[in-house]
């Protein structure tokens, strides 16, 4: 077994298989601030999968953020058919909301992608892959220079990283799908 699946396969039940130090890191990491720079990643084989790389130019950052209150308020008077039950309003993932809480606070960053770190009865942690795309180093880079053009500025406030294309619906193609290609309002607009 090599060092990434090793990596990998103790991430897949961390509570169990990682035990104190996992307990540790959640106890750290709650009295952190919400938004905060990690010198590596938690899960390397997860960030070199998803682009990390150890050079100049990208960072990770570690977010936290709160579990619940994503549905609307039971009604209080009179009697409902089943359908109108509380359900959840929220279009948008933990994850997806985390990647833009990071994009927020360092606005000369490009989110890249990010990875699911931890988890409590009050939190999410996900430690986003943030990369600068006005670093030398990166625009010499064949894999990442893309991120340098500027149709990629804010990409994750507009849904173009995977948690926001997932979000949207737009991992899946066909029928049941012809809705929300380009976007959910803006098939609205065009079907007018």
């Amino acid at each position: 077994m090599g060092m990434y699946q090793a990596i990998r396969d103790l991430w897949t039940q961390p509570k169990e298989k990682l035990g104190e130090i996992y307990k540790q890191r959640l106890i750290q990491w709650r009295k952190e601030d919400v938004i905060t720079s990690a010198e590596r990643p938690t899960r390397l084989d997860r960030a070199r999968s998803l682009g990390y790389k150890a050079k100049k130019g990208i960072t990770i950052t570690r977010v936290r953020v709160l579990r619940g209150g994503r549905k609307r308020e039971a009604r209080k008077h009179g009697r409902r058919s089943k359908t109108m039950r509380r359900k959840k309003i929220v279009g948008m993932s933990y994850q997806w909301i985390a990647e833009q809480k990071a994009q927020r606070a360092h606005k000369n960053l490009e989110v890249l992608n990010s990875y699911w770190v931890g988890k409590d009865g009050i939190h999410y942690w996900y430690e986003i892959i943030m990369v600068d795309p006005y670093m030398p180093e990166i625009k010499a880079d064949k894999n990442l220079n893309w991120i340098c053009y500027r149709k990629h500025t804010n990409r994750v406030l507009r849904g173009r990283t995977s948690a926001g294309q997932k979000s949207r619906g737009m991992l899946h193609t066909g029928m049941g799908r012809e809705k929300i290609r380009p976007g959910r309002r803006a098939n609205k607009r065009l079907s007018k």
